[in-house]
């Protein structure tokens, strides 16, 4: 059996996007197929896969995995990648919503720019002291659909991404669930750099939407940022985070940025089997 497939990048978090509405690859949703197809050199490559599929209540659902095939409740460049196929595949209008495990999620597509609007953001805590290595950090947290530790950097290029972030990722103080873990640094003009260590890719992505919108509420509630705020990813990408209130509860957050098709195609037996 050939999947037809589009693989799309968010400022630079990759996926692969699999129309599933029919059911007819429900056989595939299982992580052996996920970290087979997601797997860089040997196979497509991706930080992730997406099943979009029927929904009672809005135009469409997904299934969404990480690449080392786990599922994740939400995705904010994922998700902005999932709207923009939805309309290029005629399965909904350039104003729509989608259901996933984190809520109803509301986008709107302006050819490959896409903006969506968050479910309610939820657990600030901005004075967090974590020891890891004999070292007490003060990180914040926030959970945008997934959870989030923001980390304050006063270099964004020397941060120990993978070695530190791994730890916090892994630290008891998260577990059972686990954190994502983002690296930040505030420009004097407003401008957030974040690098994020992701859960469930277990490395540093090229970007990471909603640990940019972490990032950009942390810095709001901090005082640090006004939005919009502006977020770029270590793809050097810029992304656009909007909200009401700098202050929680965050009712409305939108998260804007481009949204691109790289390559459409089919995937053979050969690249899973």
């Amino acid at each position: 059996m050939k999947i037809p497939f589009y693989k799309m990048s968010g400022s630079g978090n990759d996926f692969i996007l699999i129309d599933n509405r029919d059911g007819v690859y429900d056989g595939f949703k299982t992580p052996a197929f996920v970290s087979a197809v997601c797997a860089r050199g040997v196979a497509i490559g991706a930080d992730g896969l997406i099943f979009i599929e029927k929904a009672d209540n809005c135009d469409y659902k997904w299934c969404f995995y990480n690449s080392d095939g786990s599922d994740a409740e939400m995705c904010g460049n994922g998700a902005r990648c999932a709207a923009r196929f939805a309309v290029l595949n005629k399965i909904a209008g350039e104003n729509h919503c989608f259901e996933t495990t984190a809520g109803v999620i509301r986008a709107e597509v302006k050819g490959a720019v896409v903006k969506i609007r968050l479910s309610e953001p939820a657990d600030l805590k901005t004075d967090i002291r974590l020891a890891v290595d004999k070292t007490t950090l003060n990180l914040s947290s926030i959970n945008t659909g997934v959870p989030h530790v923001i980390v304050p950097v006063a270099d964004i290029d020397s941060a120990p991404v993978k070695s530190l972030g791994r730890k916090i990722r892994f630290h008891e103080a998260f577990q059972p669930a686990g954190t994502n873990v983002n690296f930040v640094a505030t420009d004097p003009d407003g401008m957030v750099h974040v690098r994020t260590y992701e859960r469930g890719v277990e490395d540093e992505t090229l970007a990471c939407g909603t640990g940019a919108v972490a990032a950009a509420l942390v810095t709001a509630a901090l005082g640090e940022t006004v939005s919009p705020v502006r977020v770029r990813t270590r793809s050097n990408e810029v992304l656009t985070v909007y909200v009401e209130d700098a202050q929680p509860p965050f009712k409305t957050v939108f998260l804007e940025g481009a949204a691109r098709v790289v390559y459409t195609g089919d995937i053979w037996e050969e690249a899973y089997k």
